[in-house]
């Protein structure tokens, strides 16, 4: 039996962690699970860890561990932790050794990903064996790809034979809010219903269910949904980021939220692509000016 099927063992711990309840993962009784699935629920609550800013405990707590999957585990918590030639390089003689492991192929196209390395990421993502994680990695790719036509294609295919899964509706969503039109209304009532119910709830259910919102024009009922994230969560650069593009697309001032975000996730990629894109206008209006002057 699918360990992650609705009557896997795993399928509890396994939507906690793609509803973003990492803390839930990390609490959850693993004491009475089958030997074979107790790897796989350890490999998730370390990667729910990692998510929760413990990555130099699960690096810790990995080392000197030889099994594929904790290998890979150990890889992304040093990604995390700002060391990503070492998890590359890790990542990629697993994908020599062990690339026919779900783990290996998940966590890794997971990091590869992370250092701009698409293609490769999608090369081992792409061995899998009927894995919903890799189906839903593969989608997110080729949406940074803008690449929407191959996301439509590989949620069309997977929900043919994983039908209802947490994982298909969450990626046939993600494409929803790329396709836009209709598809904004369907996206809107999966995410709303994760993020609504006490059992799905999490700020990152609260932040999709924003971003629906804001596909909308609904801009209080996005309001409202990013101040529940931030009640829950006050430093989620996800939650300040989106909160910053509301302020701007219902003219507030977005100084404080930028600093905020700022002091979140210095890197964080809306700004970085601000600063790109101000670096682009001062450079322009140089030129503007030099020929002002001639």
């Amino acid at each position: 039996m699918d360990p992650y099927s609705a009557e896997g063992e795993l399928i509890n711990i396994h939507n906690h962690f793609h509803q973003g309840q990492y803390q839930e993962v990390v609490d959850f009784d693993v004491s009475s699970l089958s030997p074979e699935n107790a790897l796989p629920a350890r490999v998730l609550q370390l990667r729910a860890r990692i998510a929760l800013g413990q990555a130099e405990d699960v690096l810790a707590d990995v080392q000197g561990e030889t099994e594929p999957e904790l290998e890979a585990v150990g890889a992304l918590a040093e990604q995390a932790l700002g060391n990503t030639e070492a998890a590359v390089k890790t990542i990629e003689k697993l994908a020599q050794t062990a690339a026919d492991n779900a783990t290996v192929q998940v966590v890794g196209g997971t990091v590869l990903q992370a250092a701009g390395k698409s293609e490769e990421a999608l090369a081992l993502l792409g061995q899998h064996q009927g894995s919903l994680d890799a189906v839903a990695l593969i989608v997110q790719i080729h949406l940074q790809q803008n690449r929407n036509d191959l996301a439509v294609k590989e949620v069309a295919a997977a929900r043919r034979w994983a039908q209802d899964s947490l994982l298909v509706n969450l990626a046939e969503s993600w494409v929803g809010l790329r396709l836009g039109g209709e598809k904004y209304q369907q996206a809107f009532y999966v995410f709303e219903e994760l993020a609504q119910a006490p059992a799905t709830s999490s700020v990152r259910t609260l932040v999709a269910q924003a971003v629906a919102e804001l596909h909308l024009g609904r801009t209080e009922e996005a309001q409202a949904a990013l101040d529940q994230a931030l009640k829950k969560e006050p430093e989620y650069a996800e939650a300040i980021a989106n909160l910053l593009v509301l302020n701007v697309i219902t003219g507030k001032s977005p100084e404080e939220l930028k600093s905020s975000l700022a002091k979140a996730d210095a890197q964080h990629p809306f700004l970085l692509d601000l600063a790109e894109k101000s670096d682009l206008f001062d450079k322009a209006a140089t030129k503007y000016k030099a020929k002002a002057a001639a």
